[in-house]
């Protein structure tokens, strides 16, 4: 269908809002751009990278993980990956015996179970975001789709698709029922630094020894085409995530590492405080345009279209949203939910963004 839907886009005539993509509009900051990387200053820059990962990017990675997490963490718990996509796809190659089961919180990333399926796991959809209310109902949630074939849960928070943050204490309750199961806890952080409301819990913090935490320079610092991002773990099995990486990607581009490194110097951050406040603005906005709860985190609202939709089913309202110039990504893509609609708010400038949450408002009956 998303294929049927791009063609069409294309020829539509006018102003075009892709708002299915996660992506931002801005570019990464002075200094961490590819044009300000030199071979003259980094001499080998267009070599192979070691596969673990460029030396210097693994020692700031490092230094990172322990300020934030206060969990003791040395260059042998860390992998750069090609993206967290990468990183993701080394952590299920590692643990995943054919059949194996994941179970996925969902909505959940939508590249994940496909990563599970590479590796001839099972991924199993968890309703979790709306159907959990308390650390009680999440544990159960996740406890009645465990069977002898789970071994290990996904979970994402900030989340990517509904912009939620899971409270500290239902992690707490999840990675405590995960380790008496003696399930690997696989923790997607990639919009840890965009928090809205509420905090970040690090999962690797409660249970160092059976927690995989997924991080990227794509999300943190406006670096999706780098394709570098980083996986920590337990040192006992960092070297099982090795071989599969160094099978599949090998290593990330060495430029791209030099660049993140570069972002963790401080010029990074100092972005991700300038940019925090636009992006919480711009949910801020989206979500009271289209009548929804802000994010709590994340740049993405996910939201029921099912009133809007006619006898054509969601697959009708997305036609009529391309013939609007506008691109929404269809829920059925995040889990079982085939009535939602998934929206970026950073995908495009404020000025051209808030004209396509104006349409989408228009085609959602929000006069």
């Amino acid at each position: 269908m998303f294929s049927f839907l791009a063609h069409r886009l294309a020829t539509y005539e006018g102003e075009v809002y892709p708002l299915h993509v996660g992506d931002t509009w801005l570019e990464p900051a002075e200094g961490c751009r590819m044009q300000d990387l030199t071979v003259e200053e980094h001499p080998g820059m267009h070599r192979y990278a070691p596969p673990h990962g460029w030396p210097a990017l693994l020692d700031a990675v490092v230094e990172r993980v322990r300020r934030r997490t206060g969990v003791p963490t040395e260059p042998a718990n860390v992998l750069i990956g090609a993206g967290a996509t990468g990183a993701l796809g080394a952590v299920m190659g590692a643990i995943l015996e054919p059949d194996d089961e994941v179970l996925i919180l969902a909505p959940y990333w939508p590249l994940i179970p496909g990563i599970v399926q590479c590796y001839r796991g099972r991924p199993v959809a968890v309703p979790f975001l709306g159907v959990a209310d308390s650390p009680e109902s999440a544990v159960e949630a996740v406890r009645r789709h465990l069977t002898p074939a789970t071994v290990a849960i996904y979970l994402s928070t900030p989340s990517n698709p509904t912009g939620r943050v899971i409270p500290r204490p239902w992690i707490e309750a999840l990675v405590e029922w995960a380790c008496r199961e003696k399930l690997w806890v696989v923790s997607d952080e990639v919009y840890e630094d965009y928090i809205y409301r509420g905090e970040h819990t690090y999962a690797r913090a409660l249970v160092p020894d059976r927690t995989f935490s997924a991080h990227s320079f794509s999300k943190a610092f406006g670096m999706a085409g780098n394709r570098c991002g980083y996986v920590v773990g337990p040192e006992k099995l960092m070297p099982e995530l090795r071989k599969v990486s160094t099978h599949s990607f090998y290593s990330s581009p060495t430029a791209s590492q030099i660049a993140a490194c570069r972002a963790l110097d401080g010029r990074g951050d100092a972005w991700i405080d300038r940019v925090r406040p636009e992006y919480e603005s711009l949910g801020r906005m989206a979500a009271e345009r289209l009548g929804l709860e802000p994010p709590d985190g994340s740049t993405f609202l996910f939201f029921d279209v099912a009133e809007h939709l006619d006898a054509r089913g969601l697959e009708g309202f997305l036609e009529d949203c391309v013939d609007h110039g506008l691109f929404v990504a269809p829920g059925s893509s995040f889990g079982p939910y085939p009535t939602h609609v998934r929206m970026c708010f950073t995908a495009m400038p404020p000025d051209a963004m808030e004209r396509g949450i104006e349409t989408l408002a228009s085609m959602l009956g929000k006069a």
